[in-house]
């Protein structure tokens, strides 16, 4: 029987750039599962979770393109949870569920192909308890302001929009006390992929523990 992988949560602020450091290790060797696109395919491919969406933003924030394909206007959706904390709550209760079997699929695929170490990404991985059964939780931090930098240039609102999402998510210093690897992220890629191979190096160690 193969043995499981080592289970490393990755999470971030917005902007902080947890999908490059996720990349990086994916590069590495690393099996990655990324929560939030999971959470995002479950939206518009799960019935239950699309007729809870419907019911919480109503029937307008889905469209349906030519071929029948639903879709789902994101940024309105954004623009409602960042400015309800309870709608937030009520959306992630709906979606989180379908994300841990999401999760658990992945864990049986690396484990059957053989992967040390299975990466989980997510943006709100303590505020969802996505962290319960890993092994080890890094955390990428960076100043705010290049996060905002980085998340406007990305496309993902206004710089105001980006406050309001920053100001809706756990702080950096929350993150870092349930930290078991930080990777500060405010110099080059070169910088941030060194720090990332050295804590590779580390979990390599202890999945061969």
């Amino acid at each position: 029987m193969r043995q499981k992988p080592f289970l490393l949560g990755v999470t971030g602020g917005l902007g902080s750039g947890k999908s490059t450091v996720c990349g990086m290790l994916a590069g590495m060797g690393c099996a990655v599962f990324e929560a939030d696109r999971a959470a995002r395919e479950l939206q518009v491919s799960d019935p239950r979770i699309v007729a809870g969406i419907r019911t919480l933003f109503g029937d307008g924030v889905y469209s349906t393109d030519r071929s029948g394909r639903l879709s789902l206007d994101r940024r309105a959706v954004a623009r409602r949870i960042f400015s309800d904390d309870t709608l937030r709550e009520r959306l992630n209760r709906l979606v989180h569920p379908g994300v841990f079997e999401a999760f658990r699929d992945a864990i049986r695929l690396a484990t059957g192909e053989g992967a040390r170490v299975l990466v989980k990404e997510a943006a709100i991985l303590f505020e969802s308890g996505g962290e319960l059964g890993l092994d080890a939780v890094a955390v990428v931090v960076a100043d705010s302001e290049k996060r905002v930098e980085r998340a406007v240039g990305k496309g993902m609102g206004t710089r105001e929009e980006v406050l309001r999402r920053m100001a809706a998510q756990w702080p950096q210093e929350k993150l870092v006390e349930k930290a078991d690897f930080v990777l500060e992220n405010n110099g080059t890629l070169g910088e941030l992929e060194e720090r990332t191979r050295r804590m590779y190096e580390v979990l390599l160690e202890r999945a061969d523990a």
